[in-house]
């Protein structure tokens, strides 16, 4: 069954804010964007150790990946987006202070999608994710390594 564009840009639009909505959640963010931008630099500067992880996906019917690339604060990272990416995908970056690594694969192919997602720091996997069906949002996010 094809989806329009509409219905697809509805979905990813959905899938980035559950997405978003998570990251939020579990960062204990504050409620006013200005606070969270002063709190992330604030946090930046007194943790500002550099680490590097790398991202990979893998499965079938990818249609985009959003992932944590290194930019923006602690508190409020910029997501870095790939369009139609070719299978398997690996990024590494280079993430600072308390960033919390993060890669969601979004796949919306109707017929059911197989995907995983890992990251991995220092040669070891620190969070993994599968997922089926018709919508993959969530993906995989991890506490940043240097904070523990």
């Amino acid at each position: 069954m094809k989806h329009t564009h509409r219905t697809r840009s509805r979905l990813r639009a959905a899938a980035c804010t559950l997405a978003i909505t998570g990251l939020v959640l579990g960062l204990g963010a504050c409620s006013s964007e200005s606070v969270d931008e002063a709190v992330g630099k604030a946090v930046d500067k007194s943790v500002d150790e550099t680490y590097e992880v790398t991202y990979e996906v893998t499965g079938t019917s990818v249609d985009e990946i959003a992932f944590h690339g290194g930019g923006g604060d602690a508190m409020n990272p910029k997501l870095e987006t790939v369009t139609s990416p070719t299978l398997p995908w690996k990024k590494t970056v280079t993430l600072r202070g308390i960033m919390p690594p993060a890669v969601m694969p979004m796949a919306l192919e109707a017929g059911g999608a197989d995907v995983t997602c890992s990251i991995t720091y220092k040669g070891e996997v620190i969070k993994e994710a599968k997922g089926e069906g018709m919508l993959t949002a969530g993906g995989c996010v991890a506490v940043s390594p240097i904070v523990g």
